[in-house]
């Protein structure tokens, strides 16, 4: 048990070093001491995440359960707070300014919402569930959890933050299946939400939808709305196989490429290691979201399962997404890369889901 625990604890340290390397990289030509700050506050996070994981993981994650509730509450008055004390950046409402750093409300929400359905469909069996979809008692199944989650998703739309919006429906739907509805009442509730796309098009706003088109055809706006996405398949195809070396990414270094740091700083890690580095990292993660899934699949307590193969596949996502916007894959939604990109909440709410993960390991033997 405690050499899965160590095991994480020394991949997401692995992978939190890469990228306060990457943010000096990213930033190391910029002028200004906000520039050239943002390095050590990118340690000062990690340390500070490698604190709550060591609390988490001696915190007993049964505890959650009766909690879950008052976290639920606490992400939307925290949300709600968003609305009214909300400082503003890039043109989004997203953060919470408290002393001298911010937190983003929408990253501690994701991690709740796998409590809250990691709770609610522990209370029934698979048969359960499947038993009540095929009874047409589809209002425990999907409507009641579905209410749940669209009240904050609504929320972080208005902030406006498509991507972790996006993010928690794409949670409930893994989470739907890791509790054992079947795949076909799954495809007929997204087929549902499909049809209804048109209608929510008219809800975007229009930078949101120019993101939308450019990720079908970047070059309708190359200097627009496309630059970034451009900039990014550039910096990555011209890293090659090994790379250009650090601090030597023209991409990155001559700021062609914006948000190097941030959700863009798979592209900037690709420009220096190449096709060579980004396997290694992309296999780091692997290695950590097995750990996860392996304490899932070893958990007789299907709280537990639930909410570590939840966990699991929240970071395994956030990965997928954000590397295929950086390859031009996916539309730009703003999704940060776990333990890579800049920024307090992403930081440290990865490394809470990751010491709830080392205390479901450590708890497993008592059920």
């Amino acid at each position: 048990m405690r050499n899965i625990s160590l095991f994480i604890l020394i991949i997401a340290l692995l992978i939190a070093c890469i990228g306060v390397f990457s943010i000096y990289s990213s930033t190391y030509q910029k002028e200004g001491d906000f520039w050239q700050f943002l390095y050590k506050r990118q340690i000062f996070w990690v340390i500070l995440g490698l604190v709550i994981f060591s609390l988490a993981s001696n915190f007993n994650y049964r505890r959650l359960w009766d909690m879950t509730h008052f976290l639920y509450a606490a992400a939307l008055f925290l949300l709600l707070l968003v609305f009214i004390l909300g400082i503003v950046r890039l043109g989004a409402q997203r953060w919470l300014k408290l002393i001298w750093f911010s937190i983003q409300p929408s990253e501690i929400t994701k991690l709740v919402i796998v409590i809250l359905l990691a709770k609610y469909f522990s209370t029934k069996s698979v048969d359960d569930i499947s038993l009540g979809v095929n009874r047409l008692r589809i209002w425990r199944a999907f409507i009641l959890p579905f209410l749940f989650v669209v009240i904050p998703i609504g929320m972080i739309i208005e902030q406006p933050d498509l991507g972790s919006a996006a993010m928690i429906f794409i949670i409930f739907i893994t989470m739907l299946y890791l509790a054992g509805v079947r795949l076909r009442y799954i495809l007929i509730f997204l087929l549902l939400i499909i049809l209804c796309l048109p209608i929510l098009w008219h809800f975007l706003r229009d930078y949101q939808k120019d993101r939308l088109l450019v990720f079908l055809n970047p070059n309708i706006d190359p200097l627009g709305a496309g630059y970034t996405v451009i900039q990014s398949k550039i910096a990555i195809g011209s890293g090659g196989f090994f790379g250009r070396g650090w601090l030597s990414g023209t991409q990155s270094q001559l700021h062609f490429l914006p948000e190097s740091h941030t959700d863009f700083i798979f592209a900037t890690f690709a420009e220096e290691w190449g096709f060579l580095g980004c396997s290694i990292l992309l296999f780091l993660y692997y290695l950590l979201i097995k750990q996860g899934i392996i304490i899932a699949h070893k958990t007789g307590d299907n709280f537990g399962r639930l909410l570590a193969s939840g966990i699991s596949f929240m970071l395994a996502i956030q990965v997928f997404i954000n590397c295929a916007m950086n390859l031009g894959l996916a539309p730009v939604v703003g999704i940060p890369l776990p333990l890579m990109s800049y920024g307090g909440s992403s930081i440290l709410v990865t490394f809470l889901s990751l010491g709830i993960l080392v205390n479901i390991n450590k708890t497993r033997a008592v059920f």
